[in-house]
């Protein structure tokens, strides 16, 4: 039975659920990949840096394939299903791992009804059939029930002539490379961060995983038993919560929580345009949006800071900034990044209106400012102490009365709302 291995967000050979089956079922295995242009090309919530990421990463996949006995990745360039299609007649079956983004199930589904098609979980360290509704009851149920990974075994790859060579595929200089062997070195560093210290940018006790979760050039599960870090782990599983409310509910383009869906939101396109130019006169924020223009990255602390200061103080919708970051981030996951928009915008999951003092946190987490000097030029020459006081000169925007403004608009939706319903 000759077989193909769609390769998708599961770029390595190790650990691969679906390449392990059809390894096991298969008499000749053809290694694909598809460069589909409604993903890599005309979409608006395209990352160029998470493009040139993954195209890293293939090239570390392609030899993986050779190390392996293979000629190579087999990479097609087209509408996913057209492709498939189109080798039906030379191939029986079609092995995929699943994806949960709305796109990706469609695409599938679609596939499904044309060719052979078997599909297998392998992104998520719990099952695809839970269905969540907060996260504590959600990490109860399913912390610390992980399988170990799995050595695929000897795979007779086969070849045949794709219409990309992977000579041709070509990236940027990024901060974080691409491809299994970067992403097994990070991991290995990973053992040794100071998750504690986790919150202080200047200090970057951070793993630097993400994009290569995003990409699966290690697997979820490599992931979970090689950092025996409890903190570490629970944001893995806040990655499958976040997925799982993707995958189950109707979230994208609207909120979770649907009484929130007549917020009337300021939306000032001026203010808009200084936050993404990280020019608010808030040191933290600015620091945090002119490091994600340059790199594609900021870690789980000033990407907190600077969604809020966007929803909180701005009053921008948070839909404006989901798009935003999908077109930055180096690790852009939709459905990661739809729920950590709406956990900042209070329409997620749970509903706590959270405040944060970006000046209190400026102070606690960047003390010698030595993140906001890295990012902010302007402010190199100033100290530490004067940094932390330019609130005082009062030239820039008043957080806390914007804040409250916009508490007032939250409870008009939510009284609205309830009106309605009653």
């Amino acid at each position: 039975m000759n077989c193909a291995f769609i390769f998708r967000r599961d770029l390595r050979i190790y650990d691969n659920t679906g390449l392990l089956h059809a390894g096991e079922e298969c008499e000749k295995v053809y290694p694909i990949f598809i460069l589909d242009p409604r993903q890599v090309e005309n979409n608006p919530y395209k990352s160029e840096k998470a493009v040139h990421f993954m195209y890293n990463s293939l090239k570390d996949l392609d030899l993986q394939i050779k190390e392996n006995g293979g000629e190579g990745l087999i990479i097609f360039h087209g509408i996913a299903e057209e492709v498939v299609r189109n080798l039906s007649s030379k191939i029986d079956y079609f092995y995929v791992n699943e994806d949960y983004s709305p796109f990706s199930i469609k695409r599938d589904q679609d596939i499904e009804a044309i060719a052979n098609l078997k599909s297998y979980q392998d992104y998520l360290l719990s099952s695809k059939d839970i269905i969540p509704r907060s996260f504590t009851s959600f990490y109860l149920k399913v912390k610390d029930k992980v399988r170990e990974p799995k050595e695929v075994k000897e795979i007779n790859f086969g070849f045949l002539e794709g219409d990309i060579n992977i000579g041709e595929l070509k990236s940027e200089n990024l901060r974080i490379k691409g491809g299994r062997k970067e992403g097994l070195e990070l991991l290995e560093r990973a053992k040794h961060v100071n998750f504690e210290k986790r919150d202080f940018p200047s200090l970057e006790n951070y793993t630097y995983l993400s994009p290569h979760l995003k990409f699966g050039t290690i697997s979820i599960r490599e992931a979970y038993f090689a950092v025996n870090n409890e903190s570490f782990r629970r944001e893995l599983y806040w990655r499958d919560f976040y997925t799982l409310i993707g995958y189950h509910y109707d979230v994208f383009g609207k909120p979770f929580k649907r009484e929130y869906s007549n917020i009337n939101w300021e939306n000032n396109k001026e203010y808009f345009e200084l936050w993404k130019e990280g020019r608010t006169g808030y040191p933290i924020i600015d620091s945090g949006m002119r490091e994600l223009n340059e790199t594609g990255y900021i870690n789980n602390r000033i990407r907190m800071l600077v969604s809020y200061f966007l929803v909180k103080v701005l009053f921008i919708d948070w839909r404006w900034g989901e798009m935003y970051f999908a077109q930055k981030l180096i690790d852009y996951d939709p459905l990661i990044n739809n729920g950590n928009w709406q956990w900042i915008a209070s329409t997620g999951t749970d509903y706590i209106f959270r405040v944060f003092d970006p000046w209190k946190q400026q102070k606690i987490y960047d003390q010698n400012a030595e993140y906001i000097k890295k990012w902010v030029k302007e402010l190199r020459d100033y100290s530490a102490e004067e940094i932390h006081s330019l609130w005082k000169k009062g030239n820039i925007i008043d957080w806390r009365k914007r804040v409250n403004l916009v508490k007032q608009e939250y409870d008009r939706a939510k009284n609205k709302d309830n009106k309605l319903n009653n």
